[in-house]
């Protein structure tokens, strides 16, 4: 009787231990969501700030009026759609940054980070693999030239004859772990790389 006990005591032992293993994975990947949250936060923050003082040096009007005029005409795109306008003018570029995620299709909790895209100063995409190794991405695979080099780059290239292109490998292997565009100039584009990326990280 006291051996049946002592068996029925280290099951529940059992199960509640992977019920806190549960709960404690739960916990640090919801405050790993909060912390890249607080992130995008601060960066559009930056990126609004940034807007204010353009618009405020173009116009007599204020700002805040404009921008709230303008979001009540606009609705919310999904990532593959077009972001910001195309014909900013050069000038008012310089030091912006249009960053971008992406993730593994799923449910959130099952969801994760594979990739990291900035549009750095309307010129230089840089496209950060995270985990290269597990995506393993090279130059030579099929996906990767008929996704991405012949359905993006190729046809931008045909437009745009000074794009340009460099990888950066993982450590002493040949599996990509960045890869940098530049001298790209449309918003329409860095759109059409980020939709092909997706396809090739699926």
């Amino acid at each position: 009787m006291k051996s049946m006990d002592l068996g029925d005591k280290e099951t529940e032992i059992e199960k509640l231990t992977e019920m806190l293993s549960k709960i404690q994975n739960l916990h640090y990947k919801k405050q790993e969501q909060l912390e890249d949250i607080q992130n995008e936060i601060s960066e559009l923050k930056e990126v609004l700030d940034s807007l204010n003082s353009m618009i405020s040096n173009k116009s007599f009007q204020s700002a805040d009026l404009i921008y709230s005029k303008a979001l009540q005409k606009t609705e919310k795109k999904k990532d593959e759609e077009i972001y910001f306008v195309d014909d900013i003018p050069s000038e008012n570029v310089e030091g912006t940054n249009i960053k971008r995620k992406i993730f593994t299709d799923g449910d959130e909790k099952d969801s994760k980070l594979v990739c990291i895209m900035n549009f750095l100063d309307f010129n230089k995409v840089q496209i950060k693999i995270i985990d290269p190794i597990e995506r393993d991405i090279r130059e030579t695979s099929e996906k990767f030239i008929r996704t991405f080099l012949k359905e993006a780059l190729l046809k931008i290239k045909d437009e745009n004859p000074d794009l340009d292109l460099k990888y950066e490998y993982y450590k002493d292997t040949d599996v990509i772990e960045c890869i940098n565009i530049l001298n790209l100039k449309s918003i329409k584009d860095y759109d059409l790389i980020t939709l092909k990326m997706r396809e090739l990280l699926k």
